[in-house]
């Protein structure tokens, strides 16, 4: 039992679209060095929650805390600091095609910190050799790379801002199992180096048991289970079982559009 103050705790976090509510009062806490993987079905909510924590939506109520700082309640230039030290894998990577692959990983290294482009370079080639790309990959564009070269490329930039905080949306969407596999190992090797806590969304449970020491599962809105990720095939939970082996019948009925 510990009572050191979580990194992330989320309490009664709401939003609604339309008629539609999306977060249906969100419990989470994550504590310091720790990586939660958040699995639900398509439309549960997962990808709404990282972004209200990344600030891209506003909740329509509830608390998220960082460091026991809830960000919600302070002013914007504050909250702009704390979320500066969040990084963040996008489900498709999100390059920037115009730019060659060392700009890519060096983007905020130019943008926030006012490094000399010669400067951003040798650190955006010390990244891509952390993720296993060789120096000469920075001169391509991010058309000439293989999936699991862009994804690779995409964790370096991830990386680069040495964040406290990092989020990981779907990392092996679109990766045979042998990358996926390489991608997982690379993502818990940069989250252990840095110290940081990672919370990762997937459907991909080969790869949340990779990722993940703490699961949680979101259905309609809410946590309906959490435990330790290596119980996620046989947690004893309904739902959970029935999403993690993939069956038809159930207590999770799939939404119809008629």
């Amino acid at each position: 039992m510990t009572n050191q103050t979580p990194k992330l705790r989320i309490r009664g976090l709401y939003k609604r679209f339309g008629a539609k509510r999306v977060l249906d009062g969100v419990d989470l806490e994550v504590p310091q060095g720790t990586s939660l993987v958040v699995i639900g079905g398509s439309g549960s909510g997962k990808s709404v929650l990282l972004k209200c924590v990344l600030g891209l939506i506003e909740p329509d109520d509830g608390v998220i805390e960082i460091d026991g700082r809830d960000i919600l309640k302070l002013p914007r230039g504050e909250r702009e600091v704390i979320r500066a030290r969040i990084g963040m894998l996008f489900q498709n990577g999100a390059l920037f095609d115009s730019l060659p692959v060392w700009e890519n990983v060096a983007f905020g290294l130019i943008a926030r910190h006012n490094s000399t482009r010669a400067e951003a370079r040798a650190r955006a080639e010390d990244y891509l050799g952390q993720v296993g790309l060789a120096a000469g990959v920075g001169d391509l564009s991010p058309a000439e790379l293989s999936g699991g070269m862009q994804k690779r490329v995409a964790l370096a930039r991830a990386i680069a801002s040495q964040p406290d905080i990092m989020f990981f949306d779907e990392p092996t969407t679109g990766l045979d199992p042998i990358m996926g596999a390489v991608i997982d190992g690379l993502v818990v090797d940069c989250v252990k180096r840095l110290g940081s806590t990672a919370i990762a969304i997937t459907h991909d449970m080969a790869s949340a048991r990779r990722i993940g020491d703490q699961a949680a599962m979101l259905l309609n809105g809410r946590i309906v289970w959490a435990g330790p990720a290596q119980r996620l095939m046989d947690s004893g939970n309904a739902e959970v079982d029935q999403f993690t082996h993939g069956r038809r019948d159930g207590p999770i009925q799939m939404e119809l559009r008629r």
